[in-house]
């Protein structure tokens, strides 16, 4: 055997050895990418989808069970107050009804409390005309009866009653409780300009006197 057939071997045997390894190695590449795939594919849930329940009025212990039961999480985020509903029922929700979630998604609900919110008053006894206290005290829901005339310049509120007793700015109420102002009905003029001098004068027993204004006598 000649020297040249020896290299044309040697070198045959060279290329077949590289081309043998690289082949592994696209292939164990492949196997690679295959396999993360394949496990991402797990690992995610790719594919899998699970429709959240309307969850709106149900009791919140039953409303966990069943989303447990489905493979999500049910977190209170917030609270409110509806007494139509029960106590510790869902009043909202995030995801809403519908909507199609991954597996180990957190449902978010506001939970209705078991008793009525309290607000501190603002400002407004002594402060505010009654307009503007009953746009402020509207605003943050509280319910208003027919205000209460008393004694004072007209329009002005002079205090609040709430549940026949006075209350005073920052005290904290139940929205479900109405509120009464107290306003300052002003003199018998103010009335009058208002259209209610009778109404007034039929309270406080005050008339208006007025002096009967005869024609002079003609002579013949």
């Amino acid at each position: 055997m000649t020297v040249m057939n020896v290299k044309n071997i040697f070198k045959k045997a060279l290329k077949n050895y590289v081309t043998r390894h690289l082949l592994a190695m696209l292939l164990v590449v492949i196997l690679l990418g295959v396999g993360t795939a394949f496990w991402l594919d797990i690992y995610t849930h790719h594919g899998e989808k699970i429709i959240v329940p309307d969850l709106k009025g149900k009791d919140f212990d039953k409303a966990a069970l069943a989303l447990e039961q489905q493979g999500l999480v049910i977190m209170v985020s917030d609270s409110g107050y509806n007494k139509q509903l029960p106590p510790n029922s869902i009043l909202a929700q995030t995801p809403i009804q519908g909507m199609k979630v991954k597996e180990g998604r957190i449902i978010y609900v506001t939970v209705n409390s078991p008793s009525s919110p309290t607000f501190a008053l603002p400002d407004v006894v002594d402060n505010s005309s009654v307009r503007e206290a009953e746009a402020k005290l509207t605003s943050m829901g509280f319910r208003l009866t027919a205000p209460q005339m008393v004694e004072g310049e007209k329009d002005w509120v002079y205090g609040i009653v709430c549940r026949g007793r006075r209350v005073s700015n920052g005290d904290r109420i139940s929205i479900d409780n109405p509120l009464t102002l107290l306003v300052g009905k002003g003199s018998p003029d103010d009335l009058d300009d208002m259209g209610i001098a009778d109404e007034y004068a039929t309270v406080t027993g005050e008339v208006d006197e007025f002096e009967e204004v005869k024609a002079p006598a003609t002579t013949p």
